[in-house]
């Protein structure tokens, strides 16, 4: 096994040949969020990369038809039912205990709630305009509407769902399930998928990462917070392993990455697409330091606000930052130190996947 093998497998695996926009979210589990547009959501970059004829927004606009709900896997963003309903029930980590939420705020959540099952979906406005909590300090040390970061408390927690979104606003409706009562042994095997979920989203992961994924479904599942060693313990018994370069790399069994192949296609890829979300595994496998820039002063910025990955074959040569104007889509391009590739493909795809985001961007024009 060499690394470029292992380099191959990273482009290929996770970008499959296009398919239905349902087909591609149960091929994936999960597809992380984003709400910077730059030149659109990352939610929405990634899908058109394994979606046929995909617009952006297409994703929030099907919501309700979909099987797929907003919540928290290893990052915010969108998972399956499946997926969902082995991380649930998330009120395991009873929030109505004295130990979880101090009993004041414990009243609310429940008023809340009733609230909710009664109206049937919820706009945070009308929620506001019911209870008036006033405000909080946020994560960030700012001040946030009460309301509405109970709200969100209230969806980490499983107790409630997203129904949809208006105007990029979020719905709020009951999220109804079923207590979980399973043993030692139902725990095991769920934990068991989750990672395997997360092994066919990032694979191949070297063993740092896998341990870095793993450790982040605590905020998932929370409820298993203390069982994810375990977890990740059978997961390396459990996948398919191979030592290169001096490193333990996993992918999901049935799969040989010397036997991959990439596409002769130039992709731009979002900063958070599977095959460069990585980033300890992105230089490894493409030897130079992507970051993403956008929480970043311009000043110390090197190479932009959005930069995409620049992926062509089985190679991240640079980046692009995407952004209309005036009605007109405008790309800068940028590359590592080995520049640009002279080849008459190269140009040719390149193009391509211009015209492909052009299209891609014109739902939102």
């Amino acid at each position: 096994m060499l690394l470029a093998d292992l380099r191959r497998f990273a482009a290929a695996f996770t970008l499959f040949p296009e398919t239905t926009l349902p087909e591609a979210l149960r091929e994936l589990g999960f597809v992380q969020a984003d709400p910077i547009r730059a030149p659109a959501r990352a939610q929405d970059l990634v899908l058109r990369q394994r979606v046929a004829g995909y617009r952006a927004g297409d994703l929030e606009r099907l919501y309700p038809t979909l099987d797929v709900a907003e919540d928290f896997f290893v990052n915010y963003g969108f998972v399956t039912g499946r997926l969902q309903a082995l991380m649930h029930p998330r009120p395991s980590v009873s929030v109505w205990r004295s130990s979880e939420w101090p009993q004041e705020r414990r009243k609310r959540a429940r008023q809340l709630l009733t609230f909710v099952r009664r109206v049937g979906e919820a706009h945070p406005r009308d929620v506001e305009a019911r209870f008036s909590h006033g405000t909080v300090t946020n994560y960030w040390g700012g001040t946030s509407n009460a309301t509405t970061h109970l709200l969100d408390a209230m969806h980490y927690r499983g107790l409630l769902r997203v129904a949809r979104r208006e105007g990029g606003i979020r719905l709020y409706a009951a999220h109804e399930h079923a207590p979980f009562r399973g043993g030692a042994r139902e725990r095991a095997a769920r934990q068991d998928a989750l990672v395997d979920v997360v092994a066919r989203i990032y694979a191949p992961l070297p063993a740092s990462s896998l341990g870095y994924w793993v450790r982040r479904l605590r905020y998932g599942v929370p409820q298993w917070r203390d069982e994810l060693t375990g977890a990740l313990k059978r997961a390396k018994e459990r996948l398919a392993r191979a030592h290169v370069e001096g490193i333990d790399w996993y992918w999901p069994v049935g799969h040989e990455p010397s036997r991959s192949e990439v596409a002769e296609r130039v992709r731009l890829l979002a900063p958070f697409d599977p095959v460069v979300q990585d980033r300890a595994r992105f230089e490894l496998l493409w030897g130079w330091v992507y970051r993403f820039e956008a929480y970043t002063p311009p000043k110390k910025r090197k190479l932009g606000y959005y930069a995409l990955p620049m992926l062509w074959r089985d190679r991240v040569i640079g980046w692009a930052n995407a952004r209309v104007e005036n009605g007109k889509l405008d790309v800068q391009l940028g590359y590592v130190a080995a520049g640009r590739p002279r080849e008459k493909a190269f140009a040719r795809e390149l193009d391509a996947e211009v015209e492909r985001l052009r299209s891609f961007l014109s739902s939102e024009r």
